[in-house]
């Protein structure tokens, strides 16, 4: 009689996890490639020497053979040239165990099976295997040697992304959820739609290439819609967003992008994306980013002369901080040595090959200068190594005049930051991507590189440039250095009292001289709010002063900006919205001149969550959220957004406005689905106050 299948066992469970897959939230097998995983075959009758058997496994609409799309394996003979392996474990009976090692550089994706015995094809139902990069196999380009590492960039589904300002970071939790039900099929989807060849899904070069392009909306349909204009009406504001899995599970359901993301939301979803397909991620805060639409290396930054910034003018920026994504491959298309972590960014800012896609570019390209290198070095470079130059705009026989001021080499591109391996805690990677400022190496490195940028001429370069003839320019054409000073002049900023939002904001500047004899010192500070994409949003006060120092001292100068002159535009801007001083002193009849800047977050009282420490898989437990408005102003229209990854979906209590000195509690139900330690994490958003969050861990047994 013909040999039949009668059936197949996918051994998930153990097949799982021993290929670290255990997680998915999917019915089908879950595999990881250049390793071996077992299928327990029920025949007809016993398995004979003579019987032909053949395991199918196609990829993509029509598989071939001759595309290296259809692997057909057969047990009985020789290996098949596609690098896949099968061999018959045991066979007894009419039961059959076989072992199928997939080659270690197949393309990923989702396979489809079926056995062909003679003439007769068996079609298993939940016939999809899905392939994904494997970082525990050697062989593979994307293999990570260190366990900690793996548990950290491949499987953990939680972590922080690191904003708010250079000397001022704090966490925000995400949660990555790349386990959770229909996001791996959201990733093959985008595989899809990248119309990627099949034989470039064999390389992590070209997958995280196309997903940088894919998770923003432009140019195709993708996951994200970027919006920075403070208006989120039609969707939700990139604040409200506590992790990847409501967008993803969105856009996978109605195939249209989501509504809105800034650069986090971007960067948090592509780790998502990475995660789930097997490349180890990790999410890159850069502090002071340099935003230079000209590859320059060089941001204009313009002035009145209260020391207020003009939005107007400039047409590059310096971020608060700008989040992107490094992935972990090797290199095989470069020279030897650009193996290891590659920055990419999916936050839609400049073109590259004609559509919003960045990376995957060396961290060693950028560190070492050689910006030369694919892909997009040139644009990462600047973003961390950007020199600053300050003008001041005076108004002389009713004309502007430009006034250079100084230029600062140091401040961009620094504490460099991303969640710690097994910690909760801010690891700082600035010296993957930068040798030590001012050390020989990064002279070095940025003789290289600026050898393939443009060089800086000193000219003024902004929307205004065809209209300023050079004669309102007061600067000369000249290399960038950091001013010498002849009265050792030097400029603090900082806060006398915490800036809880309803109270004045008590600020200082404190001017410093250092060398002998009598200084006078024109100074002008000012206070402005901005959002972190270094927008201002409204300005707020200033203050003008001559100050007279002798010698070696100093004075501290206060400005002291009053509660309802900040507390409306807080309630009226869809931003979190960040502190920004400007200080500008020039020393009387000397060119001393020097600005200095900083960025300083408001404080806000905090959430508490109260729920046992352990729980017990299935079985329900209570969790409470409390929050007490310790602010003397009322909170508007409060939200509270609660999400845990294997215990609840995201839930949202309405809880209208909250009075100065109102406590507020919520509390929900929850039963874990998965074992392990959980992270609950709760976010509050109102009016004013834009984005409270917390999290508290749970050990599920």
């Amino acid at each position: 009689t013909d040999l039949k299948v009668t059936g197949i066992d996918f051994l998930k469970s153990q097949n799982s996890r021993q290929h670290h897959t255990d997680g998915y939230n999917i019915k089908n097998l879950v595999v990881r490639r250049g390793q071996a995983f077992q299928l327990q075959l029920s025949f007809s009758r016993e398995l004979k020497a003579a019987d032909k058997l053949a395991l199918r496994f196609g990829i993509g609409e029509k598989p071939m053979k001759i595309r290296g799309t259809l692997m057909s394996l057969n047990p009985r003979r020789e290996p098949d040239y596609s690098g896949w392996k099968i061999s018959i474990v045991k066979s007894s009976g009419k039961e059959c165990l076989l072992s199928v090692t997939s080659s270690p550089s197949a393309p990923v994706g989702k396979y489809i099976l079926n056995v062909k015995t003679g003439t007769n094809i068996y079609k298993p139902e939940n016939d999809a295997v899905y392939l994904l990069f494997n970082p525990w196999c050697e062989s593979d380009v994307v293999f990570l040697a260190d366990e900690a590492q793996r548990k950290e960039y491949v499987l953990n589904d939680t972590g922080y992304i690191y904003v708010g300002s250079a000397y001022s970071i704090y966490n925000r939790p995400w949660n990555f959820g790349q386990f959770e039900e229909f996001i791996l099929d959201a990733c093959m989807y985008l595989l899809d739609k990248s119309n990627l060849r099949l034989s470039s899904r064999r390389d992590p070069v070209f997958v995280s290439r196309a997903m940088s392009a894919l998770v923003n909306a432009n140019d195709d349909s993708g996951v994200l819609l970027g919006n920075w204009s403070g208006n989120y009406d039609r969707g939700t504001s990139p604040l409200d967003w506590m992790g990847s899995v409501s967008i993803l599970q969105q856009y996978y359901k109605t195939k249209k992008p989501v509504c809105y993301g800034q650069c986090w939301v971007f960067a948090g979803v592509l780790t998502t994306v990475m995660r789930c397909l097997g490349i180890p991620s990790r999410c890159v805060s850069n502090f002071n980013s340099a935003h230079d639409t000209d590859e320059n290396l060089r941001v204009d930054i313009y002035l009145n002369e209260y020391g207020e910034k003009l939005n107007r003018m400039s047409l590059d920026s310096v971020w608060n901080f700008h989040v992107w994504n490094d992935v972990w491959m090797k290199r095989t298309d470069l020279p030897s040595g650009f193996d290891g972590w590659q920055a990419i960014d999916s936050t839609p800012q400049e073109q590259s090959q004609g559509i919003f896609q960045c990376g995957p570019c060396p961290l060693k390209a950028i560190r070492d200068g050689d910006v030369y290198l694919p892909f997009d070095s040139k644009f990462v470079y600047a973003e961390v190594n950007a020199d600053k130059v300050y003008w001041v705009v005076k108004k002389v026989n009713g004309k502007d005049k430009y006034i250079r001021i100084n230029t600062e080499t140091q401040g961009i591109g620094v504490n460099m930051s991303t969640k710690a391996v097994g910690q909760d805690k801010r690891e700082d990677i600035t010296s993957q991507y930068k040798f030590p400022e001012g050390s020989e190496e990064e002279r070095k490195a940025m003789q290289k590189a600026s050898s393939f940028i443009r060089p800086p001429g000193m000219g003024i370069r902004a929307r205004f440039a065809a209209t300023a003839h050079g004669d309102d320019v007061d600067s000369k054409p000249e290399v960038l250095r950091e001013t010498v000073s002849k009265t050792g002049l030097q400029l603090e900023i900082n806060n006398t009292e915490v800036l809880y939002p309803g109270n004045p904001l008590e600020l200082a500047i404190t001017v410093k001289t250092s060398t002998p004899g009598n200084w006078t010192i024109n100074l002008a500070g000012s206070c402005q709010l901005q959002s972190y994409t270094g927008k201002v949003v409204a300005s707020l006060g200033y203050v003008k002063e001559t100050v007279k120092l002798e010698g070696k001292s100093e004075t501290k100068v206060p400005l002291k900006i009053a509660a309802d002159s900040y507390m409306k535009t807080l309630a009226s801007v869809e931003d979190e919205v960040l502190i920004h001083i400007t200080a500008i002193a020039e020393v009387q009849g000397t060119d001393d001149k020097l600005t200095k800047e900083t960025t300083m977050r408001f404080e806000y009282p905090p959430i508490t969550v109260q729920m046992p420490e352990t729980a017990k898989l299935n079985n329900e437990f209570a969790c409470a959220f409390i929050f007490k408005n310790k602010l003397n102003v009322p909170l508007d229209n409060c939200k509270l957004l609660v999400e845990g990854l294997g215990i609840f979906k995201m839930a949202t209590f309405d809880q209208g406005d909250v009075k100065p000195g109102r406590i507020i509690k919520s509390e929900i139900i929850c039963t874990p689905t998965r074992v392990g330690e959980k992270k609950i994490v709760a976010k509050l958003t109102s009016a004013q106050v834009k984005a409270i969050s917390t999290e508290k861990a749970i050990t599920i047994t």
